[in-house]
Parts: C-alpha cells; sequence; structure tokens
C-alpha cells in the first residue's frame, strides 16, 4: 500500500480537486481513487483533512430524476411536520425539541422575549 501526498492548505496542484469542489464544477469522484490529501493545522487538535481527486477523471453529476426530487421534498415535508400537532412548521424542527416551538413550550406567549 502507498501512502498519499500530503499538501499544505491551499496548496494543491493543478488538476486536483476536493469533493466540493469537483461538485461546484458540476462534477463528481465517478469511483476513482482518493490521489492526495490536504491537511490543515489546527491547535489542539488533529489537523483538518481533505481528500483530492483528479479533476481529469471525474463524471459529470447525474441529474436529478423526477422521482428522487419527489423523495427529496417528502423527506423535507416530514421533517418540517410536528409530531405532536401533526402541523407544518414551516422550519426543520429542531432534533433537541422533537416538536414545534408551540408544542414544546405550550405556556410561553408568542412574541415573548
Amino acid at each position: 500500500m502507498s501512502t498519499l501526498p500530503v499538501y499544505p492548505w491551499r496548496l494543491a496542484p493543478e488538476g486536483l480537486a476536493t469533493r466540493r469542489q469537483l461538485r461546484a464544477a458540476g462534477l463528481r469522484p465517478g469511483g476513482q481513487d482518493v490521489v492526495a490529501q490536504l491537511e490543515r493545522p489546527r491547535y489542539q487538535r488533529g489537523p483538518l483533512v481533505a481528500f483530492l481527486y483528479r479533476v481529469d477523471g471525474a463524471l459529470p453529476v447525474r441529474p436529478m430524476t423526477p422521482a428522487k426530487r419527489a423523495a427529496l421534498a417528502a423527506a423535507n415535508q416530514a421533517r418540517r411536520t410536528c409530531p405532536t400537532c401533526r402541523r407544518d412548521a414551516g422550519y426543520v424542527i429542531p432534533a433537541r425539541l422533537g416538536e414545534c416551538v408551540p408544542c414544546a413550550f405550550p405556556d410561553s406567549e408568542p412574541g415573548a422575549a
């Protein structure tokens, strides 16, 4: 097994990109292996690591199908629906509350700070 080349943060050579950079360009790694990594030092913890892929080996992002778009919309709707009152809260319900704010704090009056 060979080791990956490691580059300092923001000093990667041309032709290599992270997943996010590929995605911003409308590309995906397409099954290729990681060819290098970036490391950004941090205080009191290990470095942040970003894996790099070859841009010339990247493939275009697959288009969103109608079924996938519908499934994503249903999942987002479920995240906004309060399990207690069954109403659309209009926002993603916080996991720490588990229900919409009016159901989580029924005694507080709306608009009170």
